[in-house]
This record gives C-alpha cells, structure tokens and sequence, in this order.
C-alpha cells in the first residue's frame, strides 16, 4: 500500500481516480487545487502525486516546480488533455516522472501510478541509504583502526563471559562504567557477535547533542518541523533500522525525550518530529553511562519505567584502578597501534617507565592511558618509552604511603573488606589465576582463599581448579 495524493478540478475525474486507487489497497487524499495540493504534501509527504496540469490559480507545472524543490525526492505523475501534451513535457522537465493523457482507462492510471510508486520506493531506499552512509562514515571515522577490549584480568573475563551469552540474544543491554572504561567497544563486540553483524552500527552521545535537536536527531523530523527544518531527516532509530542503535551517556535524555523513547521499546513504533506518519523500527538497544541511574530514577530524574527497559541485561566494566594487571597489556596495545601513526620506531617500555604507568591511580580510565602513551611516544627517542617520555604527572607522582582517612560516609567493615577484595584481586592476577599461588602470596591458607574469592565474585561458586597450576 502506498500514500497517494490525487489534485484535479474536475470534480468527477478525481473521485474517480480516488475510488480506483482506494480499490487497489491505496491510502488516497484527494484535493481541488495546485495550492491545496503543495499545502498537503507539506503537512503529510505522499509516495506519489497525480496532478492535472491545468488548474487554477496554481497549475500543474507549479506543484511539480514547489514540491520538487522542497523535496527532490517528490514523485509527481502529470495528467494532460490533448492539446497540453508540450506542457506536460515542460512539467516533466521539471521533474515529473510520467504523464497520463485523458481520456484515460483505468487500467493505464493503475500501471502508471504503479510504476511512479516503484520510483518513489527506489527514491526513498537511495535517501535512506545515503543517510546511513554519511552517519556510519561519522561513526568510521572511530574506527579506521579498530581494536577490541584489551585485558585478561579477572574482571575482564567476566566482561568477555557476559559478552559471549548475551551478544546472540536481542536483548537489550545497560552498559555501566566511568568514564573512559571502554563503554563504546562493549557495545560494537556485542554487535559484531551478535546476528546483526551485518547491519548497521549506530551510534548517539545523547550529552553531545543540545537537549532541543536530541529528539530530531534520535527520531528524525519532517521539512517545516521547527526554524531550519528545509527538509525530511531520518534519525537514528530509522537509519539503525535492522542492526543496533548505542544510546552513550544515556542518563543525559531529558524528561520529554524519556517518554518518546520509552515507547519506541515498548511498541517499536515513533513519529518523525513534526509527522503524522507512524515509523515501524527494528532496533536492537545498547545505551551506556556513568551515572547512578537509580540514584536518579529515587530523585525523579529519571523515568523508572525506562530504566527497567533499558537495563534488562546490565553490564558493569570496571575501572581501571580495579584491573591494575591489564596495565601493561593495554599500555603494549596502545603502542603497537600508535606508534606507526606517530612516525616513531618504538616497541616496548623500560621497565621503570612501566612500574611508574602500573602506580599511576587512571583516574581517566583507560582514555587517559592510551593518552599517556600517545604522549611520550612524541617525546620517545629510542626503541622504548623511558621515564623522561612520560608526562609530568606520572613521573613525579608520589609513590602510595598510606591510607586515606575515611570521609565518615562508610562503615570501617565496608572499607576494610573493600581493601581485602583490591588485595586478593591484585595477588590472583599476579599469579595468572593459579590460587595455590595466591594463597602463597596472601600468606593464608587454600581454603580460606576459595571462601574469599567466590565471597567477592573473583571466581564463580564452586569453581576451585587449579587453572595453570
């Protein structure tokens, strides 16, 4: 079925040409006028236009002229009497794509209306791809480089895990971390595992976009939506359809915007903004954010309903102060994969320059680390990153000398056996998982050892091989 918007004076001609077209499963308006005709497409785009040429005051020529340069995409079919057929080649120089001399049967109104809705469809997949194409070169533009998720730490292979079980699902997946842990890359390795891997990736920073363009950018708009809306966007969720759609920092969405995105995953369906046109999407959801979005949902800035759609699988990627093992695997890759863009022949680290990135706290994350090792890859002489090449910062950071003294907003057993779980965490990364050797390093016993590692979810319960023992 396609939307057809009929323009003839002829009062009995154009009801006839609606109950031919409504006959074969048409949505048809029908309308008087050259005028009233531009007025409609304006407030609802029709697939195709039948027109009469001559009408007064506005003609023919003049809706296919104004509904051509509003929308090049318009698809007009002209309809001439005999003695109009030089007018109805001018129209279609202006970008009519067929004329229909009267009289005429219904059958040749059926096969040209036909044929002008195959073009309209051909016309829409071209704009709907050439969309897609410029958002998914933004978005390559992340990854003319690609790299996965580095780290074989225990917190990571527990990200990995619920990677691998959830990217064949379509469910939807909360991804939770500060900033610069990586909350993107989770997002593209579930896509490329999942069975969208062929369609689009697209992407969204809903804290980049000004809180008035965010709903156009996520749901699209018509020509004429708000000032400077020349003409018919596709947003986001059109432009992902059939493949995944990352919400990132999506505790930025305000109140308005919650609602319409609270339906489109409740019923797979939204409006253009400034349409009448109900859009059907199919759209795999990943969002991602540093936020405590219950803390906002209790304080009434977020919507509770959304944040149950939204987090239907939740993933927490830890920071990388709590994986201090993968620091040296990270810092290698970040190498490995700058140096060449740098222009510099260096391949590894001193081993001073590494104790110094292993004692830095990452407050930035894994972000700031692959800015470290940007940084003194400038500065790098050698075939290695020497103390001198790293930044300031980490040079002359003070080495730890102690505890910080507790503000008063945890109890001393909390922050007791948050230190325990860092140290046990640290002592089985340094001895690559093996817990007789970690027991060794705690100074405690096997046992005690299986009981605190399933205690803070280092290994699941029960699981107590010796992997590489």
């Amino acid at each position: 079925m396609a939307r057809i918007l009929v323009a003839d004076d002829h009062d009995a001609l154009r009801e006839g040409m609606v109950i031919t077209l409504a006959r074969l499963g048409h949505d048809v308006l029908a309308v008087r006028g050259g005028a009233e005709a531009i007025a409609a497409y304006r407030k609802r785009a029709a697939d195709v236009v039948v027109t009469d040429l001559r009408m007064v005051p506005v003609d023919g020529i003049e809706v296919v002229r104004r509904l051509r340069a509003e929308d090049p995409d318009a698809t007009v079919v002209v309809i001439s009497a005999h003695g109009t057929i030089a007018t109805a080649v001018d129209a279609m120089r202006e970008g009519a794509i067929d004329f229909l001399e009267k009289p005429f049967s219904t059958e040749a109104l059926r096969a040209r209306v036909e044929k002008a809705i195959e073009i309209a469809r051909e016309r829409r997949g071209a704009q709907t791809a050439r969309a897609r194409a410029e958002v998914l070169d933004q978005d390559r533009v992340r990854e003319r480089e690609p790299h996965g998720l580095v780290g074989s730490s225990e917190p990571m292979r527990r990200v990995h895990d619920q990677i691998r079980k959830v990217a064949p699902t379509d469910a939807t997946v909360l991804v939770l971390g500060e900033s610069g842990t990586g909350k993107e890359l989770v997002a593209r390795a579930i896509h490329d595992a999942s069975l969208r891997r062929e369609k689009p990736f697209v992407s969204i920073s809903c804290a980049a976009i000004p809180e008035g363009l965010l709903e156009s950018e996520l749901f699209g708009h018509e020509r004429g939506a708000f000032t400077g809306a020349i003409r018919r966007k596709l947003g986001r969720f059109e432009l992902a359809h059939e493949g995944t759609l990352f919400l990132d920092e999506v505790g930025e969405i305000p109140p308005s915007v919650q609602v319409k995105l609270l339906r489109v995953l409740q019923e797979r369906c939204f409006e253009r903004v400034g349409g009448e046109e109900t859009v059907e999407t199919d759209v795999r959801v990943i969002s991602a954010t540093n936020r405590d979005l219950t803390r906002m949902v209790a304080e009434g800035r977020f919507r509770e309903d959304l944040y149950y759609r939204l987090n239907v699988v939740p993933i927490q990627l830890p920071p990388l102060r709590e994986r201090p093992g993968d620091v040296d695997e990270l810092a290698h890759a970040f190498l490995a994969r700058l140096a060449p863009r740098i222009g510099r022949r260096v391949t590894s680290f001193a081993p001073e320059a590494l104790e110094l990135l292993r004692r830095h706290p990452w407050p930035g994350n894994v972000r700031e680390l692959e800015n470290v090792v940007e940084q003194a890859l400038v500065f790098a002489d050698g075939d290695a990153v020497r103390p001198q090449d790293l930044p300031e910062g980490i040079r002359h950071a003070p080495a730890p000398t102690g505890l910080p003294v507790p503000s008063g907003d945890r109890s001393l057993t909390d922050i007791l056996e948050d230190l325990e779980q860092q140290l046990i965490l640290a002592a089985y990364e340094k001895a690559k998982g093996v817990k007789a050797e970690t027991a060794r390093l705690l100074g405690i016993k096997p046992s005690a050892l299986y009981y605190k590692l399933e205690k803070y979810g280092i290994v699941k319960q029960g699981e107590r091989g010796e992997e590489g023992a």
